[in-house]
């Protein structure tokens, strides 16, 4: 069993808790949300917000690892972040190129494996390079997968992932009827995670609640969890209460409960 210090933000009380270890979600998703606010709260620039962001992602990483966590998917970058001011988005696509150059070897030494979804070709050539070194230093890591999902789009995923399948139509390699749950998921950038594909539990810090077109087809009988903590102020006690959380839960996937209680 682990264990840690919840303090009750209402009362200040603190309690210990403690998480079951054979209940650990096997695949976490967390949208990072809240750098820019936490920054202008402090009177900072914003990228001051995601200078202090990417230093939560090491944070988090670990402690996922330690929890026993096998797969951590974090929203980086969406389709839609283009529109941001051009000198935020530059900032931004310097960021892995930072993390990466500092981060590797510590993920190498935690025996952290480097995947990246999302459409990486139209990333500035510094930021993939960075990016594919990443992967290949930490391709021999058979311990947790940190999942960067950068220039990634929900929508635009499911679309691609149709576009394959009635490609193979056309070519007679596939009928329609031959088109099921199976078949799609083959083809979304989660299709090498195999049995993990689909997060159990979703994190979205910064008190918003919805998904802003993150993994919409893996998150169907995904657990949710919303703090109000911003990203930057996310750590591992956080990460812990968050899974905590998830544990007070009972998962049906649409069934009912064995004992018809629940």
């Amino acid at each position: 069993m682990f264990s840690f210090l919840n303090k009750d933000q209402t009362t200040g009380e603190v309690e210990e808790r403690q998480l079951d270890d054979a209940n650990i979600p096997a695949h976490v998703a967390i949208i990072m949300d809240g750098n820019g606010r936490w920054a202008q709260q402090r009177h900072l620039p914003r990228i001051a917000g995601h200078k202090q962001g990417m230093n939560t992602v090491k944070t988090v990483a670990k402690a996922a690892s330690d929890l026993g966590v096998k797969v951590l998917t974090l929203y980086a970058f969406s389709t839609e972040n283009w529109k941001r001011p051009s000198a935020e988005v530059n900032y931004l696509m310097k960021l892995p190129v930072d993390f990466f150059g500092t981060f590797v070897p510590d993920l190498v030494k935690n025996n952290i494996r480097v995947k990246v979804m999302g459409y990486t070709d139209q990333l500035p050539a510094a930021t993939q390079k960075a990016v594919n070194d990443a992967i290949a230093d930490t391709k021999d890591c058979t311990g947790m997968v940190l999942n960067f999902a950068l220039n990634y789009g929900g929508r635009a995923e499911i679309v691609t992932a149709v576009q394959k399948l009635a490609e193979e139509v056309q070519a007679g390699q596939l009928t329609a009827t031959d088109i099921d749950d199976e078949a799609i998921g083959r083809e979304l950038m989660t299709a090498d995670l195999d049995g993990l594909r689909d997060p159990d539990l979703l994190i979205r810090t910064s008190g918003e609640e919805r998904l802003s077109n993150f993994m919409l087809w893996q998150v169907a009988y995904s657990e949710f969890v919303f703090t109000q903590q911003h990203w930057p102020d996310f750590d591992q006690t956080a990460l812990e209460q968050a899974i905590y959380e998830y544990q007070q839960r009972h998962r049906r996937f649409g069934g009912l409960a064995t004992d018809n209680t629940k």
